[in-house]
């Protein structure tokens, strides 16, 4: 490759994946909102909806696969899908941000406020009303439903403990592709997804112990809606940056990647590592305070 061509800014050819895709996210988005309202046509129209996004989303992701492989990409590419993936985390820092601002808003304003703390408020409240987080919030009282909030140990703990572990293998799979070490990525590599899909049986078999013995559900108010909301979608997070490490396994088997040129390895690893970081603080903010 020539100095002038280093230099240029690689376009793509025209994608027909674009046009193919947002059909396929207003279906999904339209299906779900009617599934949650009760029509019956929602989950027909979600699953097809669905199932056009995830088409576009392999067969694009396929198209930058090809173009990275055939060597179409040069430095200024490398350092636009660096800000790209940046700008994309930092979406997601706001995303989980936005969850974390309720549980705080209800934790701290809202409870005490409704607990009667606030005389200005109190002689607004019912009778009698005491509230302490956690709570279902003041509808408990008169459907009398008891539930008993999620522990930090041991499952939890443990997830912290497999969740950490990933973020260890998944560094030494980094260190070993900048030596060449081509062995030691996949099994690291392959540990991490391993451990992945570990953290999600432990929490879905948490959340299958929240219904039956714990009482917790979607509908425990205000405590079981923040606990599901932000666990559950920290666990949707967990999934799709395993199955990122997984094609990045399996691009890592067929030779894809060498010690300068990987940065579809480096994009999974951030996205894994912010997975992990939001992890800790869920652990600390929902379990144990």
């Amino acid at each position: 490759m020539s100095q002038s061509e280093q230099q240029a800014y690689y376009v793509p050819h025209d994608s027909r994946w674009p046009v193919f895709g947002v059909p396929g996210m207003v279906l999904l988005a339209a299906g779900f909102s009617g599934y949650l309202n009760g029509a019956g046509w929602g989950m027909p129209l979600m699953v097809v909806g669905a199932i056009i996004t995830l088409i576009m989303t392999v067969m694009w992701f396929r198209d930058v696969i090809h173009e990275s492989v055939a060597g179409k990409y040069n430095t200024q590419v490398d350092i636009s899908f660096r800000q790209g993936m940046a700008w994309f985390i930092f979406s997601e820092v706001m995303f989980f941000g936005a969850f974390f601002g309720a549980l705080f808003y209800a934790r701290v304003f809202s409870i005490p406020w409704l607990g009667g703390e606030d005389p200005a408020t109190s002689r607004f409240l019912w009778d009698s009303v005491t509230l302490s987080w956690p709570t279902a919030g003041p509808g408990e009282m008169f459907r009398a439903l008891e539930f008993t909030p999620m522990g930090a140990w041991a499952l939890p703990t443990i997830n912290t403990l497999i969740l950490l572990t990933s973020g260890v293998t998944l560094t030494i799979a980094h260190h070993a592709i900048k030596e060449n070490h081509r062995k030691k990525v996949i099994w690291g590599l392959a540990a991490t997804v391993a451990l992945g899909a570990l953290f999600m049986s432990v929490q879905i078999y948490e959340y299958i112990y929240a219904y039956t013995d714990l009482n917790l559900r979607l509908d425990t108010g205000i405590y079981g809606s923040v606990f599901f909301m932000l666990t559950g979608f920290h666990g949707v997070h967990v999934t799709i940056g395993a199955i990122a490490l997984l094609v990045i396994l399996f691009r890592v088997i067929r030779g894809h990647f060498t010690p300068d040129n990987h940065f579809g390895f480096e994009a999974a690893a951030w996205y894994w590592h912010f997975v992990d970081v939001v992890w800790l603080l869920l652990y600390v903010v929902v379990y144990l305070l």
